[in-house]
């Protein structure tokens, strides 16, 4: 039963509502509750001439069988991990023309055009979203014109117009000098045959990234970004000088595998270990970790957060911009949750003395450089 009551200014009308007990009850307000965005928009960080939010989302896992389980009845989650991201504000996604395993292979790109064309939202997201996607330095790509045209079918893998960020997955410093070059130069032919709107490199050193930073500058192609294992587990000098050398000459350092491929999660202890490769890694590294999640539960409990979320976060208060892998909702969901706050100077300083403390450190990349 409604009854209307009119105050003294006749253009304004409250109805009020007796419920089933005879008592006024108010309304519910004619408006949603109002949801605020995990992160700002003057939070966004430059990239080159990109703009991403402070975290990004890497797809390794999504078609790799063999170190991450994947099955294909899996990808109707993946499209929801997708499309949660997209709806609170990541537009960054990182992969590979080498991630899936065997037949799979390129798996991930086919997944993010997809899901990119199947968005249901209120406008084209195509424009919005950055794939930054590498191509692998293998053996058989030795000319420029063979990396064009792997990033040429990377593009039509995912059906985009123009990749975000076309990336060196890895240097041939080590083992193949002269490979090198024609790395160097696929980068220049991609950008100025407007393939890509940006380029990175993956797995470069500092003495590396100083070296084709100067020959793509010298060719008028900015260097964009730099992505290297950064995290609590891989804080290394060479990560540091790394870093350093980013911010001098203003490129994004993209640190992947943030959580240490979840062994800064918590949840694995040595008796209790994640099937397959990854298990006999965590062998090695976890008994000595201990100082390290300690203070990481700490602070994750006094925060009201979880320890992933704080580790993550660790990434974004060094200025970083981490892509933590995604392979459900629910992981979806706990990664964004390290967004819209910073830990404190002290916070970071407890951090940074605890992974010193902790006795194991995470493998580096075999490609990784000098």
């Amino acid at each position: 039963m409604a009854m209307a009551f009119s105050n003294s200014t006749p253009t304004a009308c409250i109805t009020y509502h007796l419920n089933a007990s005879n008592q006024f009850s108010l309304p519910s307000p004619p408006f949603k509750s109002i949801k605020l965005p995990l992160f700002w928009p003057w939070q966004r960080v430059k990239m080159g001439p990109l703009t991403v939010p402070p975290m990004g989302f890497g797809t390794w896992a999504w078609g790799n069988q063999l170190l991450w389980g994947y099955q294909q009845s899996m990808d109707s989650e993946l499209q929801q991990v997708f499309n949660l991201a997209v709806e609170n504000g990541i537009n960054l996604f990182d992969t590979a023309d080498s991630y899936g395993t065997g037949r799979l292979n390129g798996q991930s790109e086919k997944l993010l055009g997809k899901f990119i064309r199947e968005f249901r939202g209120e406008k084209r997201i195509e424009d919005e979203i950055v794939i930054a996607t590498k191509f692998a330095a293998y053996p058989w790509r030795i000319t420029p014109g063979q990396f064009v045209q792997a990033c040429r079918a990377s593009r039509d893998r995912m059906q985009i117009e123009q990749i975000g960020i076309g990336q060196l997955h890895w240097s041939t410093a080590n083992y193949a000098p002269p490979q090198e070059l024609a790395l160097w130069g696929a980068l220049v032919a991609m950008y100025e045959k407007g393939l890509v709107k940006a380029v990175g490199v993956s797995n470069y050193g500092p003495k590396q990234l100083v070296k084709i930073y100067d020959y793509l500058k010298a060719r008028g192609v900015p260097l964009c970004s730099a992505q290297v294992q950064f995290s609590l587990l891989s804080m290394g000098e060479d990560q540091i000088e790394t870093k350093n050398i980013c911010d001098s000459l203003g490129i994004r350092l993209i640190s992947y595998s943030p959580l240490g491929l979840g062994m800064l999660t918590g949840k694995y202890t040595p008796s209790r270990l994640p099937r397959g490769p990854r298990g006999l890694l965590f062998r090695q590294i976890l008994p000595g970790l201990e100082p390290l999640l300690v203070s990481l539960r700490e602070i994750a409990e006094k925060r009201n957060k979880t320890i992933p979320q704080v580790a993550i976060n660790w990434c974004i208060s060094k200025g970083t911009i981490p892509i933590p892998g995604v392979k459900t909702v629910k992981q979806a969901e706990e990664n964004l949750g390290a967004l819209g706050w910073r830990l404190s100077s002290n916070e970071l300083l407890q951090l940074d003395y605890a992974a010193q403390e902790s006795p194991r450190r995470m493998i580096q990349n075999i490609f990784q450089t000098k």
